[in-house]
């Protein structure tokens, strides 16, 4: 893909992105970060590409304003933690220490937010594991292993071959909702559908499950507000 700026006020910044399966030129705003993404067929000219995206400008900054505001991670953001606000502050020492309503976070303010982003992960990995472990132990089921991913278009995947994949920003998220996609993901070690029978096995597995997925579905997307890069 390629970065296109589209002058005006804010000026917009579009990837064109080239697809044989494209039928007509479409343009789509992620509701994840905001990114703008132009998709044509190929043979199309990127001239003429652009002429669409600047045809629909006006409506592009609509959208784009609507989106939520973007977190840089850094001393003095702050950010959910397993459902609740944390204040970044600096801490002492070599590790990142989680408290009630802080995040401590030792060394230079340049690296906050890496040092966050990794703590995240390695949390993440700990509570999904044993989330995990619970529920595929409860059907008797093994899974060949999981990963944690950055993932924008879902929250977890499970292969026909039982490898598990969760975002590791479900840690941010209240406890409840991190259990309830590992309870989805292993159910699908049973049944490998969304038929009623693998409903069926959620509810055996983490009870009525309507609250944190409805909230995926409408809140969900606050999680990829938060930028670890410092840019």
């Amino acid at each position: 893909m390629t970065q296109h700026i589209i002058p005006g006020t804010p000026p917009v910044t579009v990837a064109l992105r080239q697809s044989s399966r494209a039928r007509r030129i479409s343009l789509r705003v992620s509701r994840l970060d905001g990114k703008v993404t132009l998709t044509v067929p190929r043979g199309v000219s990127t001239r003429e590409a652009l002429g669409f995206a600047e045809e629909k400008q006006d409506w592009l900054r609509r959208q784009l304003s609507q989106q939520p505001e973007q977190v840089v991670v850094a001393p003095g953001a702050v950010l959910p933690v397993a459902g609740r606000d944390r204040l970044v502050v600096a801490g002492q020492g070599r590790s990142v220490v989680l408290g009630q309503d802080e995040i401590a976070v030792p060394g230079r303010p340049d690296l906050v937010g890496r040092k966050v982003q990794g703590f995240l992960k390695e949390l993440a990995r700990h509570r999904l594991s044993e989330a995990v472990d619970h529920y595929a132990a409860h059907l008797r089921l093994p899974y060949s292993r999981m990963t944690l991913r950055d993932a924008r278009s879902r929250w977890g995947s499970c292969s026909s071959a039982g490898a598990l994949m969760f975002s590791w920003r479900l840690v941010m998220a209240a406890p409840d909702v991190l259990d309830y996609v590992a309870a989805h993901e292993v159910a699908h070690l049973k049944e490998m559908n969304h038929s009623q029978a693998f409903w069926n096995v959620v509810t055996q597995l983490y009870g009525p499950y309507e609250v944190p997925r409805r909230w995926l579905r409408s809140d969900g997307q606050v999680l990829h507000r938060y930028r670890f890069d410092g840019v």
